[in-house]
């Protein structure tokens, strides 16, 4: 009987304005590449339940840069996809084991465009799971100045208002109108309406903009080395982030990709969200087996 060593090992790295971490679940037996699953701003931890249905794989996981264990120097410095695409070539390089297979979902999805359209060299296949790239819709106005409204309604009201508008955002269907500018009570959705006079975070404080409103380098990625697939949830319907995935396969010229469940999919409990993992998994796993093979 064969006995697979594992080894897990959390890290520090150092990146011009930040330390990140990463965590690194090697397999030793193993020939295929390294597996990365990066979100943004979710961590590491939201990888966990994903992780456990790769038993075979190397596994890669990290915090991007000020989110939970990735501490940045200054918390009010400014991030975008173009500098965490920056982080995660600095966490690939650092673990030297690339080109990697790069899972990205959400936010995490849009920084992987970034990073393969300039490091194509380090990410063998790309799964681009619901990229929320509002300025490439075809409302894209509309879904800037919606994306807008939400960090607006944060820095005015606080946490509890700027997390009910982001709520109501991202769970709407189809174009967008006038009427998303406008915040819901936050109490619709239990939530606090004082506000704390916090401004740190990271998901309405910088991602809502940075994020929605990048826009990708398009001719870089049609001529990228890396094998891009563009994936969206069965579930999403016609949400903001499945859209925004939509639009990507369409200026790639690619077919999309349907995955189990909706924008968590992939999720087993992590942030009390539970979605489909398994079949998720399984649907992860056949797409890179496909890719793969060219």
């Amino acid at each position: 009987m064969t006995t697979t060593k594992t080894t897990q090992t959390t890290h520090t790295l150092k990146a011009p304005g930040a330390t990140l971490t990463y965590d690194h679940r090697r397999i030793q037996s193993t020939t295929e590449p390294i597996l990365f699953l990066i979100g943004s701003p979710m961590g590491a931890a939201g990888f966990g339940t994903l992780a456990g249905h790769f038993p075979d794989r190397t596994i890669l996981t990290y915090d991007p840069r000020g989110s939970e264990r990735s501490e940045k120097d200054d918390p009010a410095d400014h991030v975008d996809p173009e500098i965490h695409a920056g982080d995660l070539h600095r966490v690939i390089e650092a673990v030297g084991e690339g080109p990697v297979d790069l899972f990205a979902s959400s936010g995490g999805a849009v920084n992987a465009l970034a990073l393969v359209s300039r490091h194509p060299e380090q990410v063998r296949i790309l799964v681009a799971h619901e990229p929320p790239l509002a300025g490439i819709l075809a409302d894209g106005e509309a879904a800037l100045a919606v994306t807008s409204a939400v960090q607006e309604t944060y820095q005015r009201s606080g946490w509890g208002a700027g997390m009910a508008h982001f709520i109501a955002v991202t769970a709407h269907e189809g174009p967008f109108t006038e009427n998303e500018l406008v915040p819901p009570d936050p109490s619709m959705f239990g939530l606090p309406t004082a506000d704390d006079g916090s401004r740190v975070d990271v998901l309405l404080g910088q991602n809502m903009v940075t994020c929605t409103h990048y826009q990708p380098d398009f001719e870089a990625l049609k001529h990228a080395s890396t094998r891009i697939v563009v994936a969206a949830g069965e579930k999403s319907g016609g949400q903001m982030a499945s859209r925004g995935a939509h639009a990507v396969a369409e200026r790639l010229g690619q077919e999309l990709v349907l995955f189990p469940g909706d924008h968590g999919g992939f999720l087993g409990g992590e942030y009390g969200q539970t979605g489909d993992p398994e079949a998720f998994a399984a649907k992860l796993a056949e797409v890179l087996i496909s890719a793969a093979k060219g």
